[in-house]
């Protein structure tokens, strides 16, 4: 044998090697969501959602895939997360279990149903590994097309990091914006408007991102006939198709079980979209879905008997069997020997996963079974405790709840006896160290949360002017970007024209397009920019106009960046910044506080409220040096009104989750927070003319609230608390209220009912008048404290009407 054909034989069996490689994991990956079916049917996982089906598609896929890149799937990319080295068939059960230990279920920690993955991009401590060397995984969510914005912005870091100088310290993150952003969908879910925004989105910007569809022609039950027009993804967006001299896709279309094809697919997607960051899409058509959409259905209910025997021939694993024999890659019997394996091999890490899942459990069943039985000795309700106890011992697989349970009720039993300290103990140390398991990292626990940042003052000197407020906001963004080469900032109007307040006025022109840049009108992927550039170690500002625009982008704020930490038990972050305005202005749409809905849609991302633009641009810097995300929330009618200019701008620091009383008092405390406070001023100088001297303090965080307790301090010298705000009734003066009187006990320090004043619980009416009637006015703050006045003492305080 020559010395070329000894090459071509070498380079045959190579080739050979890596394929049947391939077809082992996908099969691996089959008997996972086979075996996966059963142990839920069995009881011992509560639901599955598996990726068969899917497993030749997302070999290809892996292929492709490079250290830096990052994946932004959905829950079916198993084989996948296997074929790239980030998840083991152990590690595959215990997430169907929720196995709440990192160490046992990497993507979540048991936090998240199975079928839904992770990588790390954060050590132990939160600090930030090296993603250019790993493949990444951003967490996945359930809501269909939800990963969609955050791919944007995963896409778009590598064209900034290509793009952007003074960036060049930031090796952990990008090597010369070369990596690929990767989403994967199911046909189905690309109906929703967020698929539909990110692929516009993400042709206007051209970023690297490839996109795949998995089309096995369904939705659950729902055929794509009534999903999608002319029943094709890739026919309706074909005017997204690039053409010389315009921006736009390269889309391909491609069979779910043509292995060959999909490889060689995959690399040309993976070099057009690495090279010439030119975003591509690619069509997976005729996949299958042989169990089904998930466990807690049957797909023969739905699909044709024609259907089932279509997909029983074309599934992609069946395909690619044919393939290895056909082109003498494998025989029969030797697939059918790696088959054998694979089941033997999933079973055994199947079994693995159980028993260290389940054993730790079984040990502090075994050690109350033991308390209890030495507390029913010597009390007079043996026959009761000892019927719990045993009760819990035959429970053959345990579960945590059934041993609190048991610890919980037997404790009422003995609530007179000696042994109550001992259950009671037991019972709290227990909670202490189960409990974080499934409640830890809402917030940041590394060294950089909100409270290790010290409190700055701003400085002044004599010759400190008071300006526009706006200029303040605007000349400490030019301090930032200055300061922190990776801060940029994006949203609608916020380039050219410096947003529509002036608060960037200048900043594009000083700093260029790609750091302080204009978007179009979509909510959504503009939150979705900031959650994937700041997952890859940039600091974006994602500028939303009005604050009542934010519920375009609620559903992204609250089911992927507030749960972002906590679904991956610390080992991912997005410290994203919101920026927007709100609060008192003109008419419905423009001047609303709907505070109450996202302070309880949004837990885990802070809530900011500042009075002043001296206050906002604080927060900023704050945030600046912190490693969680935020929203501010700027006083929209506060930009024309003078404050004094600090010299130090980009360095003074408003405290998060402090309070500041601006008005000491004996009578009453008044708390209110943003536009409203200046109402309450003046409402304050009115009182003091009749002889109530009320105490104002001003939140300035809904999120995190009062960490100090001082508002409690105040009510304990007045004895009596209104909280005024301008959110419908029950909306956050209901939350600042609870916080105050159920967390803070203020309670004990009340002579008189606690009080609300909210606005009117429709939005406000357009104009000065529809302010007026809509919305709490120095009147009304003046005459409800009154009220409370006039119940403690009416012989000074006569009644108004």
């Amino acid at each position: 044998m020559n010395q070329t054909a000894a090459k071509e034989a070498l380079s045959f069996e190579d080739f050979k090697t890596e394929v049947l490689n391939d077809y082992k994991i996908a099969t691996i990956s089959r008997e996972c969501s086979l075996l996966g079916r059963r142990e839920v049917l069995t009881g011992k996982a509560k639901f599955g959602i598996f990726g068969d089906g899917k497993e030749v598609p997302q070999l290809a896929m892996a292929k492709a895939f490079k250290n830096g890149d990052f994946r932004s799937g959905y829950y079916r990319d198993q084989t996948f997360m296997m074929a790239i080295g980030e998840m083991t068939i152990q590690q595959f059960f215990a997430g169907l279990y929720g196995h709440p230990d990192l160490a046992h279920d990497p993507m979540s920690a048991g936090r998240q149903m199975g079928g839904h993955f992770a990588t790390h991009s954060l050590d132990e401590k939160g600090n930030w590994k090296n993603l250019t060397a790993q493949k990444n995984s951003s967490a996945d969510i359930s809501p269909t097309a939800g990963q969609m914005p955050r791919l944007l912005g995963l896409a778009q870091a590598s064209k900034i990091y290509r793009n952007v100088s003074g960036l060049e310290n930031n090796t952990n993150f990008s090597v010369n914006g070369n990596e690929v952003a990767w989403g994967t969908i199911g046909n189905a879910s690309t109906s929703e408007g967020l698929f539909f925004e990110t692929i516009n989105a993400a042709g206007v910007l051209q970023v690297p991102m490839v996109m795949s569809v998995w089309d096995d022609e369904y939705g659950i039950s729902v055929h794509a006939r009534y999903q999608t027009t002319k029943e094709s993804i890739s026919e309706i967006l074909k005017g997204f198709q690039r053409e010389a001299d315009t921006n736009g896709y390269e889309i391909i279309t491609v069979k779910g079980w043509d292995y060959p094809t999909l490889v060689e697919t995959y690399a040309k997607a993976a070099a057009i979209a690495r090279e010439q960051h030119i975003p591509v899409l690619i069509h997976v058509q005729e996949l299958t879905q042989p169990q089904g959409h998930s466990t807690s259905g049957s797909h023969e209910r739905y699909k044709s008997k024609e259907r089932l025997e279509w997909e029983a021939e074309f599934d992609c694993m069946a395909q690619m069997r044919k393939w290895l024999i056909e082109n003498n890659i494998a025989t029969a019997e030797e697939i059918e020997a790696m088959d054998t394996e694979a089941k033997k091999q999933v079973l055994e890490g199947k079994k693995a996963a159980w028993s260290a899942y389940v054993n730790p459990i079984k040990e502090e069943q075994q050690e109350l079974v033991a308390l209890l039985n030495t507390i029913a000795a010597s009390s007079p309700n043996k026959v009761f405790i000892e019927k719990y106890s045993n009760d819990l011992a035959a429970i053959k697989e345990p579960i945590r709840k059934d041993i609190l349970v048991t610890a919980r009720k037997i404790i009422r039993l003995i609530v007179n006896e000696s042994g109550k300290a001992q259950l009671a103990s037991w019972i709290t140390n227990y909670t202490e160290k189960v409990q974080p398991r499934y409640s830890s990292h809402l917030f940041s626990q590394s060294d950089k949360n909100i409270y290790n940042v010290a409190e700055v003052a701003p400085v002044y000197t004599e010759s400190s002017e008071d300006v526009d407020a706006r200029l303040i906001i605007r000349d400490n963004f030019d301090a930032i970007f200055t300061k922190y080469p990776e801060a940029l900032i994006f949203g609608e109007d916020s380039g050219n024209i410096g947003d529509v307040n002036q608060g960037l006025e200048g900043m594009q022109e000083k700093y260029g397009e790609f750091r302080v840049a204009d978007a179009g009108i979509r909510e959504a992927t503009i939150l979705g920019q900031g959650i994937g550039m700041a997952m890859r170690g940039l600091r974006p500002i994602a500028e939303i106009q009005y604050l009542d625009y934010l519920l375009y982008a609620i559903q992204i704020m609250s089911d992927d960046l507030a749960t972002l930490q906590y679904r991956t038990a610390g080992r991912q972050k997005a410290p994203l910044i919101i920026r927007t305005r709100g609060h008192r202005l003109e008419g419905i749409w423009h001047s609303g506080s709907p505070m109450g809905m996202i302070l309880n849609a949004i837990r885990g991302i802070h809530v900011l409220v500042p009075r002043s633009m001296t206050k906002a641009a604080g927060f900023y810097n704050t945030l600046l040096e912190t490693d969680e995300p935020a929203l501010v929330i700027e006083c929209l009618n506060g930009y024309r009104l003078k404050e004094k200019m600090p010299t130090n701008l980009g360095d003074f620091k408003t405290p998060i989750g402090v309070v500041e009383t601006l008005k000491e008092g004996s009578d009453i405390t008044l708390v209110s927070y943003g536009s409203t406070l200046r109402l309450v001023e003046q409402a304050a100088k009115e009182l003091q003319e009749v002889g109530i001297d009320a105490e104002i303090i001003d939140v300035q965080s809904l999120l995190p609230f009062d960490i100090n307790h001082d508002i409690v301090k105040s009510l304990a010298k007045t004895n009596r608390l209104l909280v005024i705000d301008e959110d419908v009734p029950g909306g956050a003066s209901a939350y600042i209220l609870q916080q105050i009187i159920d967390t803070q006990k203020g309670y004990l320090h009340l002579d008189s009912q606690p009080q609300t004043l909210a606005a009117k619980a429709h939005r406000p009416a357009y104009g000065t008048d529809g302010d007026y009637f809509s919305k709490p006015s120095v009147e009304d703050i003046f005459e409800k404290v009154y009220e409370i006045m006039n119940e403690v003492n009416p012989s000074k305080y006569p009644g108004l009407y």
